[in-house]
């Protein structure tokens, strides 16, 4: 027996008759996606929910960000790994979200393409932001980490190592310079599974456009002092060295 779909699309409607959706504001909450028979096909809510959500995630990273950039002038180490790390928490999330989208097959995806018109995720509000925002973290970070004891990251990470306030929310700031960079990933991959790679775009060829950004570091400094630390000890001990089993030359 059929289940009658009236009743359930009134319901999930909302009417802000009840204390809980009134704080939500569920009614218009829930009129922000298309209405039920207008969806072009059964796939399209979901399109729609997934990248409105990740909008309100980016609307909290974002404000979160510039929280953190305010402790971070003042010094607040605990607080600000701890608002990096929720921060940290929501990118992960983001890149979670973005499987629900893999399970929509290719061609139910461009139906849906048709539906934005000349819209592209390059126009997010969101991701914008926090594209733009992100790097500001690094100034902060000096004025209040490195500047006032005349450190650098070096300091920080060899010469002067001592897993304190600087080290911890340096490694706070790559997690999250990171998780972005694994963000943009994911992102080229859903591509891959929807349009393919080659496909041109309104904007361009995704691939470029895609690859291009996710080759962004936010804090390079952070990410290239691992490689001077690197290099500079092998060196000291040499590139190639004997077996640790004492039987020929590591390969």
């Amino acid at each position: 027996m059929k289940i009658d779909r009236k009743p359930v699309y009134e319901a999930l409607r909302g009417r802000n008759s009840k204390d809980y959706e009134i704080y939500l504001n569920c009614e218009k909450l829930l009129a922000c996606q298309k209405d039920f028979d207008e969806l072009c096909n059964e796939d399209e809510l979901q399109f729609q929910i997934v990248h409105q959500v990740e909008e309100l995630w980016m609307k909290l990273l974002n404000y979160t960000l510039l929280n953190v950039h305010d402790y971070m002038i003042a010094g607040n180490a605990h607080r600000t790994t701890t608002l990096l790390g929720r921060c940290n928490q929501l990118v992960r999330l983001m890149i979670q979200q973005l499987d629900l989208l893999e399970t929509m097959s290719p061609r139910e995806y461009q139906q849906i393409r048709l539906q934005l018109g000349n819209g592209s995720g390059q126009e997010s509000p969101g991701f914008k932001t926090l594209v733009s925002l992100g790097p500001r973290l690094w100034p902060a970070f000096e004025d209040a980490f490195l500047k006032p004891e005349k450190r650098t990251v070096r300091s920080v990470y060899d010469t002067d190592y001592a897993h304190d306030d600087a080290y911890v929310v340096a490694e706070a700031m790559i997690e999250f310079d990171e998780q972005m960079q694994l963000f943009r990933w994911h992102h080229i991959f859903l591509i891959h599974r929807s349009i393919g790679m080659g496909s041109a775009s309104l904007k361009g060829r995704s691939v470029d456009l895609l690859q291009k950004g996710a080759k962004q570091r936010f804090y390079p400094a952070l990410w290239d002092v691992r490689v001077e630390m690197t290099n500079e000890w092998g060196g000291e001990y040499g590139k190639v060295r004997p077996s640790i089993g004492g039987e020929g030359e590591a390969g």
